[in-house]
């Protein structure tokens, strides 16, 4: 299984994310692809625990549906998503996808007890999950790019 714990696997989503440009068209959604990367960021800064995000009380927090949507399951298109991750404005296309890949690469230096408490829709997760669930996310927005 993909994951962000992978070397060669966040080195495909590095790979596939500079081959995005600011003026790609997304295939579904309404992000435009500057949102889109600032977006993403900002989801692996909830995973490091530098944004807050407040938990909610989801049936998703518990076993097996939150086993079987991070480990089986695709990523759905047009899923709603928590307010924190998408108000943010994106800067310069450049310093934006940077930023993302240096983020990724701090993210995957980090032990295990160092990640976020609790996922805001999957409550407390393992190590193991917080990456195949950041792979699948980073996939899922590029695949929205046509990368």
């Amino acid at each position: 299984m993909k994951s962000l714990w992978q070397v060669g696997d966040r080195q495909e989503l590095m790979e596939r994310l500079r081959r995005v440009g600011a003026d790609h068209p997304a295939r579904w959604g309404k992000m435009d692809a500057p949102q889109m990367v600032a977006h993403c960021a900002d989801a692996v800064r909830m995973a490091l625990g530098t944004l807050p995000v407040p938990s909610k009380r989801l049936p998703t927090r518990y076993p097996p549906l939150k086993q079987i949507l991070v480990y089986l399951l695709p990523f759905p298109k047009s899923v709603p998503t928590a307010p924190e991750l998408i108000q943010r404005r994106a800067g310069d296309w450049n310093t934006e996808v940077a930023e993302l890949i240096r983020l990724m690469e701090e993210l995957a230096a980090r032990r295990p007890n160092e990640l976020a408490p609790e996922h805001p829709a999957f409550g407390t997760m393992s190590h193991n999950a917080w990456g195949v669930l950041g792979y699948k996310h980073l996939d899922h927005h590029l695949r929205q790019f046509g990368k």
